[in-house]
């Protein structure tokens, strides 16, 4: 018998196997898909290594994350510049002082905060995500950045999301585009499954395995089982549906630079797709050849890969009825699946290495 049988070969699982190996413990990990990574995995296409489930930059201020990361990576110092075209113009993102200088004309931060104040809606307790975002930036650059994308992003009008969506909308009043301030940032050369693999090395893998399809007798393979799948597919759905948005990647293979940036997002509503990746950008290389994807927004159904939680009351309340219902003596839960949260990497990394520390300490 192994000591931990651990599902799936994501960020998390593939950091608590590492760890626990290297901590003396028999470790297997297993994943129905046919690749390890999870939604980190990268493929080498023409030579350039594709992000498959959408843009994957890794930033943090955790310097002990940063310091594990690059253990078993060596990254490119990428620093994320995207752009976003609204109404046929191609417009500096997240908004900042060219942003606002191309739609108000102003050239100052104090002309910038003028025009703020100015335009603000007075909304003092906002009831939903148009509310909110029209107390912090107005009619205008609410129409303009945020209505259209947020429709499509959540297959709903913004005045039925909740307002928590969007805590506060990113505003800077200087001319600083690069979409993230954590002080580590980058992307590892040679992709995200060149990274796992050196995590899982000399570590028993089994792809194409459905846990759950044979879940009591591979439980009985382990002392213990690390679960990073959907909680309520755990439950077989018994008290119901976790909501999910998921995405539709459709790949084209172009020559020459098809939009000079890495991501492009398209924040009309009558464009269909929410945003396209040029993968080669990420690597900082000038190629002849280039690979794009068009990233669809579409309603999560059985089968299709769970992307965004609805993290509304009623989720939140269905997924704590779950996870109280967990046998935590035989199981361990982690990952943005498993907790039903929209996890960043560094976050998942973090969590992971937490875990095992209370579990080594306990």
């Amino acid at each position: 018998m192994i000591d931990y049988l651990i599902v799936g070969a994501g960020m998390f699982g593939s950091v608590f196997a590492r760890q626990m190996t290297d901590a003396g413990y028999k470790c297997k990990v297993i994943d129905k898909r046919s690749h390890i990574g999870g939604n980190c995995y990268t493929e080498n296409i023409g030579g350039i290594n594709v992000h498959k489930y959408g843009a994957h930059i890794f930033h943090t201020n955790n310097k002990k994350v940063w310091e594990y990361a690059n253990k078993y990576a060596e990254f490119n110092g990428y620093r994320h510049h995207l752009k976003t075209t609204a109404e046929g113009r191609v417009y500096s993102f997240p908004i900042n002082m060219m942003t606002l200088s191309q739609v108000w004309g102003v050239s100052t931060p104090e002309q910038a905060e003028h025009e703020l104040r100015k335009r603000k809606v007075k909304i003092d307790r906002p009831k939903n995500l148009e509310e909110r975002a029209l107390s912090q930036v107005g009619e205008e650059i609410y129409n303009k950045f945020i209505k259209g994308y947020t429709t499509k992003q959540w297959g709903k009008p913004p005045t039925e999301l909740p307002a928590s969506i969007i805590q506060r909308l990113p505003i800077r009043l200087t001319y600083n585009d690069c979409y993230f301030s954590d002080k580590y940032q980058g992307i590892p050369i040679g992709g995200y499954t060149a990274m796992f693999k050196k995590l899982l090395k000399k570590i028993p893998v089994q792809l194409g395995v459905d846990y759950l399809k044979d879940k009591d007798t591979l439980d009985r393979t382990a002392k213990k089982v690390v679960y990073t799948g959907a909680l309520d597919e755990f439950f077989d759905y018994e008290y119901g549906e976790l909501e999910w948005r998921s995405l539709r990647f459709s790949e084209e293979m172009h020559t020459g630079d098809y939009q000079g940036v890495s991501v492009m997002n398209y924040a009309d509503e009558n464009i269909p797709y929410t945003r396209i990746i040029e993968h080669k950008h990420f690597e900082q290389k000038v190629r002849d050849n280039t690979v794009i994807t068009l990233e669809y927004p579409q309603e999560w159904s059985r089968g299709l890969p769970k992307i965004y939680p609805v993290n509304d009351s009623k989720n939140t309340s269905l997924y704590n009825k779950y996870q109280k219902a967990v046998d935590k003596d035989k199981y361990i839960l982690g990952g943005r699946l498993a907790e039903y949260r929209y996890y960043d990497m560094h976050q998942v990394m973090g969590a992971s290495l937490k875990t095992v520390k209370n579990v080594n300490e306990s």
